[in-house]
């Protein structure tokens, strides 16, 4: 018997494969990674987990598709730009694919009952086991016990006795079930998926409003700097000298660079019509983010070629731009 599981890298992932492992199946994992919840720590500590418990990782990375799926979610955003149901149906898709290839009998994952406000209700879990196409193959393990009975617990695949019946944020069991495995290592449960943050939720969604064909490299792109929404530019500006190498690395060819010429300070992307206006006005921001507290020269351009003499821009244009 062979099963796939969804493994994150949490501890009720992790907890969901001992459970199903402890019953002599074997387990395949699959991960899922994304620009908004995936970076090479948390994909080396999923490949180490995944070592420590001897089963093969498969990497899954969510694309276009997934844009797709943001821009417009069919069960709606959480409480900034989370899709949290269409997201879960999307990978549950994927999984079912990989679990048809390698010969797995069922997908399982480390849900639990009412531990998520939005994606995790017992009516959410039924539709997205629905919208999944996976009716009564779909496994709980740590809240199967409060759940409908699937298909491999009615066929003894899985001895539904021997599941769980966790419910709730409260973590104590699972804590409790983390030493009785000897499992002394995990992340903490909080954060991880950018789209929950406010933050990165309002650069997303202004880069949506005002973009029609959003690429992987306009979501990196949202990482990093300061971000400002002039009319149709967009003004992104650095606040290190590591983002500033960034910027430099990710500007596309017709984006304009700005540089304060005699003081420290950041690299700055234009991108959009470069008007008189609009020009002035970033030369003026670049500025105001360098050392210089007075006029100060401005090299600009695609290559740095251009230069102007510009005062720092005033606070309150400042916040009018700002996105965030």
């Amino acid at each position: 018997m062979k099963a796939l599981g969804l493994l994150s890298g949490g501890l009720d992932s992790i907890l969901a494969v001992k459970l199903v492992q402890n019953q002599g199946i074997d387990v395949v994992a699959v991960n899922f990674t994304s620009p908004f919840w995936s970076s090479d720590k948390n994909m080396n500590w999923v490949k180490e987990i995944a070592e420590k418990l001897k089963v093969p990782l498969i990497n899954v990375k969510l694309k276009d598709d997934y844009l797709k799926i943001i821009r417009k979610p069919k069960y709606g955003h959480g409480k900034n730009m989370n899709p949290c149901i269409d997201c879960k149906i999307l990978m549950l898709k994927r999984a079912k694919k990989i679990a048809k290839e390698i010969g797995a009998s069922f997908i399982f994952t480390g849900e639990v009952l009412d531990e998520r406000p939005m994606s995790q209700h017992k009516k959410t879990l039924e539709i997205i086991e629905k919208e999944s196409c996976l009716g009564g193959k779909l496994l709980r393990p740590l809240s199967a016990k409060l759940l409908t009975e699937t298909e491999g617990e009615k066929k003894d695949w899985v001895n539904r006795k021997k599941l769980l019946e966790i419910r709730g944020r409260q973590r104590k069991k699972q804590t409790q079930l983390a030493k009785e495995f000897g499992i002394d290592k995990y992340p903490s449960p909080s954060g991880g998926c950018l789209l929950t943050y406010k933050e990165f939720s309002k650069k997303l969604k202004d880069l949506l409003e005002h973009k029609k064909i959003v690429k992987m490299e306009d979501i990196e792109l949202l990482k990093i700097g300061r971000h400002f929404r002039l009319g149709k530019n967009k003004i992104i500006v650095g606040r290190n000298e590591t983002e500033n190498k960034q910027l430099l690395n990710m500007k596309k060819v017709n984006d304009y660079i700005f540089e304060v010429a005699e003081y420290n300070g950041p690299i700055t992307i234009l991108q959009g019509p470069k008007t008189k206006e609009v020009t002035l006005k970033t030369a003026a921001l670049t500025v105001r983010y360098s050392d210089s507290n007075e006029k100060a020269l401005v090299k600009f351009g695609k290559e740095l070629n251009k230069s102007m003499v510009v005062e720092p821009i005033n606070e309150e244009e400042i916040e009018r731009m700002r996105i965030v």
